[in-house]
């Protein structure tokens, strides 16, 4: 008979200590990405770092002991590439962050196809790719004392439709979607998945926006949230919690209801 605890208990195996376990960053050169690697770092863990620009990525981490690994995702060949040299050089990761996107305001009367194909190609089918090597490298590698775990950072933009984000935010309602199959369906393998959330966190992304960004973060205090969500072994990590609580909240509300409020905060 299952226990009345259970609907209470840490959905993956937390992560406390990352001393010598070897982490992958995709998309760690500037923003939330940068920050959680410089914690990373700090904490003991076996980075490797990737970004589209290698030069990028040696400003970014000029310590020799960061394994500087250059990657364009939206490359098939690139990511698989990468992949192959982490399996030769014996970094076949324990956990994997996939904090790489890009970020362009659309509106639905005036856009750009091929600007939003980019923004789906590199936030949304990048995914995939990177997903299905890392799951081949983990299949050809066992590891018998560590299980292996894949975190994707998202945005609350997924939660539900929201002005200018008619490319960013059909992508990132996609990948939580993702995220959720891929615990269903990866936890009973022994993989364990995290989804991060994150609100506005000042970043040269966010940067473009001209509406004021309540609760705004910066990116250190972002990746804080990030590894303390893991510590507690929890799937969804959102955060500051005083703004998504109130975005989880608009997600249940009818059509009528959503679209009006919304719909006047803008106009605001």
């Amino acid at each position: 008979m299952p226990s009345l605890l259970e609907p209470f208990r840490p959905l993956n195996d937390p992560i406390k200590d990352w001393a010598n376990r070897t982490v992958w960053l995709v998309g760690g050169s500037e923003g939330i990405g940068l920050a959680l690697g410089q914690e990373l770092l700090a904490r003991g863990a076996r980075l490797v770092v990737s970004a589209r620009r290698a030069d990028r990525l040696s400003e970014a981490f000029p310590q020799a002991e960061v394994c500087k690994l250059a990657c364009d995702i939206a490359q098939p060949e690139s990511l698989g590439s990468a992949c192959a040299y982490l399996d030769r050089a014996g970094l076949v990761p324990d956990v994997v962050f996939w904090v790489a996107g890009v970020y362009s305001p659309m509106q639905s009367w005036n856009f750009d196809p091929n600007e939003a194909e980019k923004t789906l190609r590199i936030n949304l089918l990048s995914c995939y790719y990177g997903l299905h090597q890392v799951l081949k490298l983990w299949q050809d590698n066992p590891s018998p004392s560590r299980q292996p775990h894949w975190v994707w950072v998202s945005s609350v933009a997924g939660y539900r439709g929201l002005p200018l984000a008619m490319a960013y935010g059909a992508g990132k309602a996609a990948l939580n979607q993702l995220a959720e199959i891929n615990y269903l369906e990866l936890r009973p393998r022994g993989i364990g998945v995290s989804l991060v959330l994150p609100g506005f966190v000042k970043t040269r992304l966010t940067a473009q926006n001209d509406f004021a960004m309540p609760a705004l973060l910066s990116p250190e205090d972002a990746a804080r949230y990030t590894l303390k969500g893991l510590a507690k072994g929890d799937f969804e990590i959102h955060y500051p919690r005083r703004f998504t609580l109130i975005l989880k909240l608009l997600r249940c509300l009818p059509y009528g209801l959503y679209f009006r409020l919304v719909g006047r905060l803008r106009q605001g």
